[in-house]
């Protein structure tokens, strides 16, 4: 397996750290919760992990000398479901979500037919 340049991991991971800090101090500014959420996608791309924390997680272990690949999971513990405030906005709707969060997908919407008969899959 191919493994990241150490540099690229520690430039990535600083960054994030920089937009994480920018966020707590404007937490309201999209442009600032926009860069944090693409910096957190990025380090899941290079980490090969599906949330950002894991691959913060991940970055922070490999730049430490570990052994560990980036999308090997003998070691990372059990994801934790965000809490509802995490995937909701102040007035109660779907909102962005934060890096990390655990989303769920709606089920899908029945086909109609031409002939307004819904198709059941069946």
């Amino acid at each position: 397996m191919l493994l990241p340049a150490k540099t690229e991991v520690a430039r990535h991971l600083e960054q994030y750290r920089s937009w994480e800090r920018l966020l707590l101090v404007a937490p309201m500014d999209h442009a600032v919760r926009g860069n944090f959420e693409n910096a957190g996608y990025t380090l899941c791309v290079l980490m090969g992990k599906r949330c950002a924390r894991e691959a913060v997680d991940a970055a922070e272990h490999y730049l430490r000398g570990g052994r560990r690949a980036p999308g090997d999971s003998s070691a990372t513990p059990a994801p934790v479901a965000a809490p509802a405030s995490a995937t909701t906005s102040v007035s109660g709707t779907r909102g962005r979500r934060t890096p990390g969060a655990v989303t769920a997908f709606p089920p899908p919407e029945r086909a109609v037919r031409p002939g307004a008969v819904p198709e059941t899959g069946q």
